[in-house]
C-alpha cells in the first residue's frame, strides 16, 4: 500500500475504514478483477456522497443526522366522513398571535401567550380594544391585569386606575411613576362640577366652531355625571323637571365651565328661586309651588352637601386633578366598603372624570396637530357600584361603548357572572353586555352553577368546563406541598373561538406588587 493511500485512509471514519477493508479482502479473493486502491477510495466517497445527498427511511445517515434503526408506523383510521371528520383536513391547529403582552405559558403546547386589548385591536386581531376579566377571588385576576399594564406603558400605553379601593395598583403605579390621588374621609375633596385644568386649556382653541364644540360636549358629560350621582342619592330617577333645573342652575353658574360653582354655592343658588328655574318648573311668581316641585332635588342635593351624611367630602374644591399624559391611580382604600352608596358615588365620579380627562386631552393633541396618547382604563371591583345602585349599569354600558372611538381600551374585573344579575330582567341583560361585547374574555376558576350562561355565550367545550370548574376547587392542594396551584390559570376566550389555556408567568420583580395578601403579612418576633 503506497504512502498516499495509507495517508488518504487515516481520514477516514471508522465506518469507512471497514467497508475499505472489506473491499480489499475481495480484490485479494478476486485476483481477476484487481484494482489500485485509490479507486476503491473513490467509490467508497462516491457512495458516501449518494448516501447523504437525500434521507433514507430511517432519516439522514451522516454525523449528527439522528438516523434511527426503525421507524414506527403512522396509526391508521377506518370511518365515515363523520366519525373521522375530525381529523381532516387540518390535524393540528393554527399557531397562537404573537402579538401583545407576554403573560404566560399555553397549559398543553407550553408555548407562551400573548395577548392584551389594545395590542390585539392596533393588530386588527379584535375589532374593539376591549377585555373582561372574570374569576373567583384569590385566582390572579388582578396579577394579570397588573402585568399588562407594566408592559403596555412601556409601549405608550398610559394606564388609568380609576377606583381602586383595597388598593390593588397604588404600589405599580408608584413603581412606574404615575400619579396616586388619594381620596376618602379625612384624605381629600371633589367637586362633582370640576371637570379639571383640562377645561380651561379647551377654553384657548381658537378655531371658534371646534372651542364650542368641544365646551359643549364637556357640559353634557357634567350634565350626565351630577344628574345620576343626585339620582343614587335620591334612591330614584330625577323627574324632567328636576333634571332640567338642575343642569340649567349649573349654566347659569358656570357658563364657561372655569369656574364651578361648589355645592353649597349650588344649593343656596336653586333656593333662591331665580326667574330661569321659576319658568322650568312652570311655578312663576308661586313660592311655595316652586319649593315643592325641587323639594325632592334639594334633598338629595343637601345628603350630599356639607350638611349631609359625608360632610365636606364634596363640598369643597378638588384637591388633586388628574394630570395629562401620566398613569393615574384613584386610592379609594379610605372609604368604608360597607357604604355601599358612597363607594358608588366615588367609583362613577372617578371613572367619569377619568374618561372627562382622556377626551379632552384628545380633543387638545387635534388641536395642536400631535399624535393623541392611547389610554387603558381599568375598572376593577364592578359588583360594587352595581350593588349600590342597579341604574349605574346605564352609565357603564354607556361609558364603554364610546370609549373605542376616544383612544382609550378598557378592563372590566368581577368576580362572578352573578355579579351582573340585577332585579330587573332589563339591565341584567345590559350587564350582560359587557361580557357578551368585550372582545376578549379572561375567565378564572368558577364555579360549576357559572357554566349555564358561559356555556351559551361562548360556545364553552366540556374541556374547557372541566378546567374552570377544576381550577376553582377549594380542596385543591391540601394534602399535598401545593400552594394555590391553580392561581394564575385562565382561559383566553374571543367570541365562541377554541379558548386558549395558560398559567400566569410572573417575575421576580413583579411578584411583590403582586401580592393581594399584604394585610395578612404578620409579623414575627425577633
Amino acid at each position: 500500500m503506497s504512502t498516499s493511500a495509507l495517508r488518504d485512509s487515516a481520514k477516514l471514519s471508522r465506518r469507512d475504514k471497514r467497508r475499505l477493508k472489506k473491499s480489499f479482502d475481495r480484490s485479494i479473493a478476486k485476483p481477476s478483477k484487481p484494482g489500485p486502491l485509490s479507486t476503491l477510495l473513490a467509490g467508497v466517497r462516491e457512495r458516501r456522497a449518494s448516501v447523504e445527498a437525500r434521507p433514507g427511511r430511517g432519516g439522514w445517515s451522516r454525523r449528527g443526522g439522528g438516523a434511527v434503526n426503525w421507524v414506527e408506523e403512522p396509526a391508521e383510521l377506518l370511518g365515515t366522513s363523520v366519525q373521522v371528520c375530525g381529523y381532516w383536513p387540518f390535524i393540528i391547529g393554527s399557531g397562537l398571535p404573537v402579538t401583545g403582552v407576554p403573560l404566560g405559558t399555553h397549559l398543553t403546547r407550553h408555548s407562551v401567550v400573548y395577548a392584551d386589548p389594545m395590542s390585539w385591536f392596533l393588530a386588527e386581531i379584535i375589532n374593539n380594544p376591549s377585555a373582561f376579566v372574570l374569576g373567583q377571588p384569590g385566582l390572579g385576576k388582578t396579577s394579570l391585569v397588573k402585568r399588562m399594564i407594566s408592559v403596555l406603558m412601556d409601549w405608550g400605553v398610559i394606564p388609568m386606575a380609576l377606583s381602586d379601593s383595597r388598593p390593588d395598583y397604588v404600589d405599580l403605579m408608584r413603581q412606574i411613576g404615575g400619579q396616586v390621588i388619594e381620596f376618602g374621609p379625612g384624605r381629600g375633596h371633589m367637586n362633582f362640577m370640576d371637570l379639571g385644568p383640562l377645561v380651561s386649556a379647551i377654553s384657548g382653541i381658537q378655531d371658534e366652531q371646534r372651542r364650542k364644540k368641544a365646551l359643549e360636549e364637556m357640559r353634557g358629560r357634567r350634565r350626565s355625571l351630577m344628574a345620576g350621582l343626585v339620582a343614587m342619592a335620591a334612591g330614584r330617577p330625577l323627574q324632567p323637571h328636576e333634571s332640567s333645573a338642575l343642569a340649567t342652575a349649573m349654566q347659569l353658574m358656570d357658563p364657561n365651565l372655569d369656574s364651578p360653582p361648589l355645592l353649597p354655592e349650588l344649593i343656596e343658588f336653586i333656593q333662591s328661586r331665580p326667574q330661569k328655574l321659576r319658568a322650568i318648573t312652570l311655578t312663576h311668581s308661586d313660592d311655595h309651588a316652586y319649593d315643592e316641585r325641587l323639594k325632592g332635588l334639594l334633598d338629595a342635593l343637601i345628603l350630599l352637601g356639607p350638611d349631609g351624611i359625608y360632610g365636606d367630602l364634596f363640598s369643597k374644591p378638588t384637591t388633586t386633578h388628574i394630570e395629562q399624559g401620566k398613569p393615574v391611580v384613584f386610592d379609594i382604600s379610605g372609604i368604608d366598603e360597607n357604604d355601599t352608596v358612597l363607594m358608588a358615588f366615588v367609583q362613577s365620579l372617578c371613572w367619569s372624570l377619568g374618561s372627562a380627562t382622556v377626551s379632552a386631552e384628545q380633543i387638545l393633541a387635534q388641536d395642536a396637530g400631535r399624535p393623541r396618547r392611547n389610554y387603558l382604563l381599568i375598572m376593577d371591583e364592578l359588583w360594587k357600584v352595581l350593588r349600590a345602585s342597579e341604574q349605574m349599569v346605564y352609565f357603564i354600558d354607556s361609558l364603554t361603548r364610546l370609549n373605542r372611538g376616544r383612544g382609550m381600551g378598557q378592563i372590566l374585573i368581577t368576580h362572578t357572572m352573578k355579579d351582573l344579575k340585577l332585579t330587573d330582567d332589563a339591565l341584567t341583560k345590559i350587564a350582560w353586555g359587557f361580557v357578551s361585547r368585550s372582545e376578549m374574555v379572561f375567565l378564572g376558576g368558577l364555579d360549576a352553577d357559572e357554566m349555564g350562561n358561559l356555556r351559551e355565550v361562548f360556545d364553552l367545550s366540556n374541556t374547557e368546563v372541566e378546567y374552570l370548574t377544576d381550577w376553582a376547587d377549594k380542596s385543591a392542594g391540601i394534602g399535598t406541598n401545593l400552594r394555590r396551584p391553580h392561581t394564575g390559570k385562565f382561559i383566553l376566550k374571543t367570541g365562541k373561538r377554541p379558548g386558549i389555556p395558560f398559567k400566569v408567568k410572573l417575575t421576580t420583580v413583579e411578584e411583590p406588587i403582586t401580592n393581594s395578601n399584604r394585610a395578612w403579612n404578620m409579623e414575627t418576633a425577633a
